[in-house]
This record gives C-alpha cells, sequence and structure tokens, in this order.
C-alpha cells in the first residue's frame, strides 16, 4: 500500500539492531525516538535463551525502582499498537500504522529467528519493512552524514526512486530478514548511514537524525527531533575540541573533507573522484609505512 505521493503507508516494521548494524547506536537511535514518540507496547519478545551468546552480549544488573537488584537480559522486542491489525481504528486510519523491532542481533539460529519473525509479521499483516543500519567509514564528521537508501523489490525502487545495493560480502541479520520478507511477498527497503569511523566509541546523534530525516521522505510518519538537533551540534564541537589537540586527527579530517567536496561538487567527474580517492589512498599508506618502519 502506498498514499499516492511516493512515500509508504500502510502497516510499516521499522527494525533496527544492536551490535554489527548499529555504528554509533544511530540506527537503534532511530527506533527509540519512535518508540517514544508513538507510545506503542510490547507485542511479541524473542527468548533470550534461544538467541543470544551471553559470554558476548552480557546480562546487565540493575537497581529497580523497588530498590531490589534485577538482572536484565538482552532480547529483542517487536512493539505495536493496542489495536489489533483487524480492528475498525486501524482500517479507517490514513495514516501509516507503525510497528517497531528493536534489540541485540541474535548470536545464533537466524534461520529460526527470522521464521519466528516472519511470523509476528504475518500475524499482524505488515505490508512493508524498513531496516535501518549504519556503519563505520572514511566520512568527516563535520559534513552531513551520508544516508544510502537501496531495496531489492523493483516496485519500491521505482515507487521511491530508489537503488538496488551492489554490495558483495558478509551480512548481518537484516540481510537475513530482507531476503525471507522478500521471497514472501512483503518489500523491504534498507536506509543506511555512514559513521565516522574515529568517533566509533561514542553514540552519533547527527547520524540519528539523518536517518529520521530520511525515513520521513520513505513513510508516510513524522518523528519529533527532541534533543537531536542540540545532541547534534554538541556531538560535532567535542570532536573538533579533540582535533584541536591533536594534529594528526585534525589532518586525517581534512583529508577526509576534501575528498567528500571533491565527489559533491558539481563539477565531480568520475576520473577526479578516482585521482582524488587514489591520493587519499597514498598519503594513508605512506603513513602505515612510517609507523611500521618506527
Amino acid at each position: 500500500m502506498t498514499d499516492g505521493s511516493s512515500r509508504l503507508s500502510g502497516r510499516i516494521l521499522v527494525v533496527a539492531f544492536e551490535g554489527w548494524n548499529d555504528a554509533g547506536e544511530a540506527a537503534t537511535g532511530v527506533v527509540k525516538t519512535l518508540r517514544e514518540a508513538l507510545g506503542v507496547l510490547p507485542i511479541a519478545e524473542f527468548d533470550a535463551e534461544r538467541y543470544s551468546d551471553y559470554q558476548f552480549n552480557r546480562p546487565v544488573v540493575m537497581t529497580g525502582e523497588d530498590g531490589n537488584r534485577i538482572l536484565v537480559w538482552p532480547t529483542v522486542t517487536v512493539y505495536g499498537p493496542e489495536a489489533s491489525p483487524d480492528s475498525a481504528a486501524a482500517s479507517d486510519s490514513t495514516a501509516p500504522e507503525i510497528y517497531l523491532l528493536l534489540g541485540t542481533e541474535p548470536a545464533r539460529s537466524w534461520k529460526r529467528f527470522t521464521a519466528e519473525l516472519m511470523e509476528v509479521i504475518r500475524d499482524r499483516e505488515i505490508d512493508f519493512i524498513v531496516m535501518l543500519g549504519a556503519m563505520l567509514a572514511d566520512v568527516p564528521h563535520t559534513r552531513p552524514i551520508s544516508v544510502f537508501v537501496s531495496s531489492e523489490n523493483a516496485g519500491l525502487r521505482t515507487l521511491l526512486d530508489v537503488e538496488r545495493s551492489s554490495y558483495e560480502g558478509p551480512v548481518g541479520i537484516l540481510s537475513v530478514i530482507g531476503t525471507e520478507a522478500e521471497a514472501a511477498g512483503i518489500p523491504t527497503v534498507s536506509i543506511w548511514a555512514s559513521v565516522p569511523h574515529y568517533v566509533h566509541n561514542a553514540p552519533s546523534p547527527k547520524a540519528t537524525l539523518a536517518m529520521i530525516e530520511r525515513l520521513e521522505e520513505l513513510v508516510e510518519v513524522e518523528v519529533p527531533r527532541g534533543d537531536l538537533a542540540d545532541e547534534s551540534v554538541a556531538w560535532e564541537d567535542g570532536i573538533n575540541a579533540l582535533a584541536e589537540d591533536d594534529s594528526d586527527m585534525a589532518n586525517y579530517i581534512e583529508q577526509l573533507e576534501r575528498a567528500r567536496d571533491t565527489v559533491d561538487s558539481p563539477e565531480a567527474s568520475g576520473d577526479a573522484i578516482a585521482e582524488e580517492f587514489e591520493r587519499y589512498l597514498r598519503k594513508r599508506d605512506g603513513r602505515a609505512d612510517g609507523r611500521d618502519r618506527a
């Protein structure tokens, strides 16, 4: 289902996993923002004993509201409206019905996990799945966050004017879910943000904000920004302050800025982009050789 405006409507599941697919906590940041804004409720939870490796994703001990110590286990939860999918209120509404999936990427049994998730998707009569991810990349924090949208579904590529991914290599659980959903006739679209790799230890509100803006272009939904804009400015200012005290970091960021500006310039050609990238690689390899000889 679409609303005639090149945006998705109907029942839409937005998916984000912590871990390998979530650089800078950007993808899960989007779903957490949606969860707070929409007031959705848990409708399905996956058994952590089946899918988690507790040596990799350990349970966390916390103090509860009653003062007692409790264990919080890694899990995956699907959230949705309280009403059932066939309710009159849902069918009469022209706004999309948003469902969310949030949790730790399973450490094992991906096929069984995906089959279990597909049961929930069929039960809730989901029309589309939007999968969110974020990756570490050679990009500068001072420029707009690069967001790439792709779909394996020909109809969605035409409707949303997006590309098909040409990536080949290791994948996360998102690719498994996408493959199974498309095989079941449920169109999927992926939104990936590039997060500067030199600040990988900190959450990236700027990337979360960029993904929210792209999501709103694809889905008939408005997402409250909250403090994300201010947090994004503070995030960028904090990295700038670190770079001021680290000349190597500052020089590296400057190289990334030049490469990004070359790619984004209106007069950029394929040869110019390739030349700039080769220049960057030579400088990077020269620094590496210097460290090896030291």
